[in-house]
């Protein structure tokens, strides 16, 4: 029986020597077979192009077709090219053509022993199955080597311990010749890296040198087996994973730019709606000023007047969209939308919510919170009516502070801050707009000061505000009525000098004004000496008081205002209003502005004396600037030039000439701005008289374009200040010497003079 069985296996081994029958090649790109001949290869390879992206051309295919040949011809070699089976005389096996194993191992080349066994280790991976069942277990001398017992094993046994064996030697040399001797090229990299998400089995590099005659798919070691595949996108893909389909980066996706018409269309359509919220709001607003609401009537009020301000928001970015026609993106100027908006979406509500003080407070602060978030949104959204929306970001910051409780100073003294921070802006933007001074006035009430000098200001700027005028009798009245806090809380000499102001605007206790004046005139020296440095500020704001009220603070009935409106040379005057024929009221005008031009001119005579006292020269600045401005309106300045204490400031000019550390730049008529191309730094008292009337013409092009210069920066006195300052004093009085009417400037002696008429003596 043994020998039978020895006999059967011996015919089964003898059996699979045989030859197997030729069978189509395979691509190694798409695992398709085909006939073994160029043609077949050619029409595999264009009935399926975007698989084999780089076989292009007719060489590419010949030489790829040699290639394919020669691994076939390398895999028979490995299958077939072995010696006449031998029988192993210590096992009965049949080898294979292998070489013994010795038990020696210096005997012979084991380093080539080791490489033979891993090609055909990798000519076995590339045969298949069938094929394999053709080696034998491994002699027994290899049993007898370990010591082991144990009966020779059977072929799949043998299989497993061969490659244990050859895992444990392996250094990687293994991997490195799986290649079938191909050369290395970048491009297998890439497909290695591709192929991880792909539908296919995980390629790496030495798997693309495999036998292409190989009929088994297992074509990769059983570690990349068990790597999961990922990618569903690549498992639903027909296309191979070098595919340049799958290199390409995903383009943005595809948007349809909005059309002129369908963003017409798309601005009606919200305009229809706001009109019909804003229409109820001002119904609602106008019928429930005398209806006690509940909770839900403000919330509803609140959603209401919310919904208005977001459909002006969409009005606003669809009527300012960047495919918007020019007509467009006026219409919101047009019809004054951000006006309407601040009327009806916020103040008259605010104002409703107000009269039903305190009930309403907390609703109010609520939608005061909503609205100026609101604000501040479009101040970054909607750029072209910045000015307005800083603005109303003003208003909401005072209506803020004016609800505050009078206990909580520190809650309103930042709300304070918040809205002066505000108004600043918007006047350095539009500083010909007297509403922004007068909003700022109204915020400055612990300095009387500042906020008569910027009631002032609205109403003689060169867009001057009307209601300034209700206002300002806020400041004028408690003045003129005072009481007996007034008077212990404040300065007296300050509150005599705004108490002549209010008596010459109003025409009311004239019969104080005499009084008024002299404690002013009288207490002014020695308030100038112990004040110091801190009436730097104060000089400018009443020079520039002073100046307004020659003005007849912007009314165009008063005398100076008149004549100053006249236009000089050959200019149209023909949008001036006639002047008034109500003798009475002329009379009025003229005695106000005696008292005013007298007591102007006490008040230089004080000033101008201090000759050493540097503080004083901001109010000699804003002086001198306001009568260069007249003496361009040669009927304006007829009536104030006799009254200027000429002679007196002709001294004090020729003493800041010899003062000077540096020469001045007088002999030019060019405004003194910066030297070696530096950018523009005003003075502080140029900030204050930017804007006003009479100095549209005194400060040259972009003087206040300096955006590095910071709001609280604009009014800090710098050491080098003054000595711009002493210049641009200079410059102003050489520009009068040079009409030759009032003072006199000695190439010479380079020093001034006054006219015969006015050298009086002092």
């Amino acid at each position: 029986m043994d020998k039978f069985t020895q006999k059967w296996v011996q015919h089964l081994r003898n059996t699979s020597r045989q030859g197997t029958p030729p069978r189509n090649a395979r691509c190694p790109l798409c695992e398709a077979g085909f006939e073994p001949n160029l043609e077949a290869f050619k029409a595999h390879v264009r009935s399926n192009a975007l698989q084999h992206p780089t076989l292009t051309e007719d060489s590419d295919l010949e030489e790829a077709f040699q290639s394919i040949l020669l691994q076939e011809l390398d895999a028979n070699k490995a299958v077939g090219s072995t010696a006449k089976p031998s029988m192993d005389k210590q096992s009965g096996c049949l080898t294979a053509g292998k070489r013994p194993i010795s038990a020696n191992a210096e005997e012979g080349d084991t380093a080539g022993d080791e490489l033979d066994r891993l090609k055909l280790e990798s000519d076995e991976r590339a045969s298949s199955p069938r094929e394999s069942k053709r080696l034998c277990s491994p002699p027994a001398s290899i049993t007898q080597q370990h010591g082991s017992s144990s009966p020779p094993p059977t072929s799949s046994r043998s299989k497993a311990q061969r490659k244990n064996s050859l895992d444990e030697f392996d250094r990687g040399i293994r991997l490195r010749n799986q290649t079938a001797r191909r050369l290395w090229v970048p491009e297998d990299d890439r497909r290695a890296v591709l192929s991880q998400g792909g539908s296919k089995p995980i390629q790496t590099r030495h798997s693309h040198g495999q036998s292409a005659s190989s009929s088994t798919p297992h074509r990769v070691s059983s570690q990349h087996d068990k790597q999961p595949q990922s990618g569903p996108q690549c498992l639903m893909s027909n296309e191979p994973a070098w595919s340049p389909v799958r290199l390409q980066m995903p383009h943005q996706p595809i948007t349809r730019p909005i059309t002129r018409d369908q963003l017409l269309s798309e601005v009606k359509g919200i305009y229809t709606g706001l009109v019909m919220l804003e229409a109820k709001c001002i119904e609602y607003d106008t019928s429930l000023r005398t209806v006690t609401l509940n909770d839900n009537q403000y919330h509803a009020l609140i959603s209401l007047h919310q919904s208005l301000l977001h459909e002006h928001h969409d009005f606003y970015l669809a009527s300012q969209h960047p495919a918007a026609c020019d007509a467009l993106q006026r219409i919101g100027a047009k019809y004054a939308m951000p006006a309407r908006m601040w009327r009806h979406g916020i103040h008259s509500f605010l104002e409703l919510l107000r009269c039903k003080l305190p009930e309403s407070q907390e609703y109010l602060l609520a939608f005061i919170y909503t609205a100026y978030s609101m604000m501040t949104l479009l101040t970054e959204t909607v750029p072209r009516f910045q000015a307005t929306w800083i603005e109303c970001l003003g208003d909401l910051g005072r209506y803020r502070m004016a609800i505050e409780d009078t206990n909580n100073v520190g809650n309103r003294e930042l709300w304070t801050n918040v809205a002066h921070y505000w108004y600043t802006m918007a006047s350095d933007s539009m500083p010909m707009t007297g509403r922004l001074y007068h909003h700022l006035a109204i915020l400055a009430r612990n300095n009387m000061l500042r906020q008569l000098f910027l009631y002032a200001k609205s109403l003689c700027a060169q867009i001057p505000f009307p209601g300034a005028r209700e206002s300002i009798m806020t400041l004028f009245k408690p003045v003129m009525y005072p009481s007996s806090s007034l008077q212990q809380h404040s300065d007296v000499v300050n509150i005599a000098f705004v108490r002549v102001h209010a008596i010459l605007f109003s025409g009311q206790q004239m019969d104080q004004l005499e009084e008024s004046m002299d404690q002013f005139l009288d207490s002014l020296d020695s308030r100038i000496g112990t004040a110091r440095s801190s009436w730097i500020e104060s000089g400018y704001n009443i020079g520039i008081s002073l100046c307004c009220l020659l003005l007849g603070y912007g009314d165009k009935s008063s005398v100076l205002m008149r004549a100053f409106s006249i236009p000089s040379g050959d200019d149209d005057d023909e949008n001036e209003e006639p002047p008034s024929n109500d003798a009475d009221a002329i009379a009025l005008s003229e005695s106000k502005f005696e008292s005013a031009i007298s007591f102007a001119e006490m008040t230089y005579d004080i000033v101008i004396r201090r000759w050493n006292d540097k503080n004083t020269l901001p109010f000699l600045h804003t002086i001198l600037a306001f009568y260069f401005a007249m003496s361009k309106r040669p009927e304006a300045m007829k009536l104030v030039e006799d009254r200027f204490p000429w002679k007196l400031a002709s001294l004090r000019l020729n003493y800041l000439l010899k003062t000077s550390e540096f020469p001045p730049r007088i002999n030019t008529t060019d405004f003194p701005g910066p030297e070696k191309k530096e950018p523009p730094h005003p003075l502080p008292e140029d900030y204050a008289m930017y804007g006003l009337i009479y100095t549209l013409t005194y400060f040259p092009q972009g003087w206040f374009n300096n955006d590095k210069i910071e709001t609280d920066e604009k009014y800090f006195e710098r050491p080098s200040t003054m000595l711009k300052r002493c210049e641009r004093i200079l410059w102003i009085a050489r520009m009068l010497a040079r009409q030759k009417k009032w003072l006199l400037w000695d190439e010479g002696t380079e020093m001034f003079s006054v006219t015969e008429k006015y050298d009086i003596e002092i």
